[in-house]
């Protein structure tokens, strides 16, 4: 379970910083960086960026909370907030199945506290259904 429950306002700006080609990259590249984390530079090196299009892409992150970033030295040092994405994964995943796991769902829990959401089971459409028949 995520220590850092996101809500829906939360949710929404960390997925729109990761819609973007090149947040979406430094995003990946920070989580293989694991704890540790990376300097601006080598994130840079690595993704062929100029400093100031990653500065702008890294306060996005930041502002969204997906990152964080600490100094060391005269080193800006960014590393994934995993608290805060895996509760960004809970958030997206508190309602699945909703009790249908019987229905082949591979995650089957839904989390406690979640947005209310109508849990009637949705209705299954049929192929051709509602289609008027030619005869």
């Amino acid at each position: 379970m995520a220590k850092h429950r996101m809500n829906h306002p939360q949710a929404v700006r960390a997925l729109g910083a990761l819609a973007h080609d090149t947040r979406l990259q430094v995003h990946r590249l920070l989580v293989r960086a694991g704890d540790n984390g990376l300097s601006a530079g080598t994130i840079a090196r690595k993704l062929d960026l100029p400093a100031s299009s990653l500065s702008f892409h890294l306060a996005h992150l930041q502002s969204a909370g997906v990152i964080t970033q600490r100094r060391v030295g005269r080193s800006l040092i960014y590393a994934i907030d995993f608290d805060s994405v895996n509760g960004l994964m809970a958030y997206l995943q508190e309602n699945c199945c909703r009790g249908f796991a019987e229905d082949g769902c591979a995650v089957a829990a839904p989390t406690a506290g979640g947005a209310e959401i109508d849990e009637r089971r949705p209705a299954r459409r049929v192929a051709g259904a509602g289609k008027r028949s030619r005869a």
